[in-house]
């Protein structure tokens, strides 16, 4: 695995020094205490998620949100490989990362490799200094994970565009400034032509921010654009080139690193458990050894995706393995881990221990339904392997 040119020791000594921090400690108490609140209060659908947002910017003050990214746009130059290795040590020490998937590792990669220079020097500092965060608006009432067969509108005016959609189950719009928005600019001959790119502003006329009913902790959103107004800088990319783009990008999403990350926090808590048991069987070693090699084995293929980003390999394939492996793995885990303690035999976990389990089993379903389900994963492999193409365009 080819090592950062900014030399990685140099990227993990700041994050250990960020984390022996008493600023940053704070922080990382008050997101926890905040997360133990709601859990204790059995937190009801609609209701506020903690809020990370300051813990970000303490992080991002230092640089340590996007290390990947160029100096001149917040970041170290570190590359994707440091870069992981970072958010490893920063989710492992118990910062939630959705907000960060959504605004660096998604949004803000999206900008970097297809935003306008003046897109670039506009936004990307902002989001690896924490001052403004991203989330993504794809998803439509009756389109479900086939982007292609989105309706929401985006309609010449002027010199800019009016915005009409529906958007469901995103997360984070609450915390967010602004969003990457998929819509429709035109028709064509191919349901995959005149999709076209927006950022928008969450807070602008015409955007209402609602949340969905759902068991996990971090609540689904709905937002409703109605005849938002949005100027020209806002559209990335040209005109109806979405989809390609989208699919240009999906690399970036799909290396499986948070799914990775979740994984091995998940079986790490379910591990320290049994180690302060006093009767446990050979068959639930055994099991605790399994998955905590499948969980090693997806960090390889995680690295191995980013590995090839930072040689400037992108490989779709391999990309979509990760994600089908990782996202597959995790689940797992927390399902195990639920079964290992079931309510009223939880006695060898701490309290905070046992919610982070309860949100890991809530969380689990949709694991391998986010950034493309497991089918679509295993199509991508199949036909990129194979030689074949898909039968649809639909890769999400």
């Amino acid at each position: 695995m080819a090592e950062s040119s900014s030399g990685l020791p140099d990227v993990a000594a700041a994050v250990g020094e960020a984390l022996a921090d008493p600023a940053v400690q704070a922080e990382y108490a008050a997101v926890r205490a905040a997360a133990a609140a709601g859990l204790a209060a059995g937190r009801p659908p609609g209701a506020s998620e903690p809020d990370a947002r300051s813990l970000y910017r303490e992080l991002g003050r230092r640089r340590l949100l996007a290390p990947g990214w160029p100096e001149e746009y917040g970041g170290r130059g570190a590359g994707h490989v440091a870069s992981a290795a970072v958010l490893e040590e920063l989710v492992l020490a118990g910062m939630p990362d959705t907000l960060h998937v959504l605004s660096i590792q998604i949004v803000g990669s999206f900008l970097m490799a297809a935003g306008s220079p003046e897109q670039k020097q506009r936004l990307l500092p902002a989001l690896a200094a924490g001052e403004r965060f991203a989330t993504v608006l794809y998803t439509e009432p009756e389109s479900g994970s086939d982007l292609a067969s989105l309706t929401g509108t985006a309609r010449r005016d002027g010199d800019g565009w009016r915005l009409d959609a529906v958007k469901v189950f995103g997360l984070k719009s609450g915390q967010s400034d602004l969003a990457l928005c998929a819509l429709r600019t035109a028709d064509g001959p191919s349901k995959y032509d005149g999709i076209s790119l927006f950022l928008i502003d969450l807070d602008a006329p015409g955007v209402h921010r609602s949340n969905l009913p759902t068991l996990g902790d971090e609540q689904f959103d709905r937002v409703e654009l109605t005849d938002v107004r949005v100027g020209a800088e806002c559209l990335v990319g040209r005109e109806g080139d979405g989809w390609a783009e989208l699919n240009r990008c999906l690399p970036l999403e799909r290396t499986g690193l948070d799914y990775s990350l979740k994984a091995r926090a998940w079986h790490r808590v379910a591990v320290g458990g049994l180690a302060n048991s006093e009767a446990v069987s050979d068959a639930v070693l055994a099991e605790a050894g399994r998955f905590g090699a499948m969980a090693a084995a997806g960090r390889l293929l995680t690295y191995d995706v980013l590995d090839g980003l930072d040689r400037g390999a992108g490989d779709d394939a391999a990309a979509a393995a990760a994600k089908l492996y990782t996202s597959e793995t995790a689940q797992e885990i927390a399902t195990w881990a639920a079964q290992l303690y079931p309510p009223g035999a939880d006695d060898c976990l701490p309290p905070d221990a046992i919610g982070d389990l309860e949100s890991a089993f809530r969380e689990a379903p949709g694991l391998t339904l986010a950034a493309g389900t497991s089918q679509v994963m295993l199509e991508i492999v199949s036909s990129l392997t194979s030689g074949l193409e898909l039968e649809t365009g639909d890769l999400r």
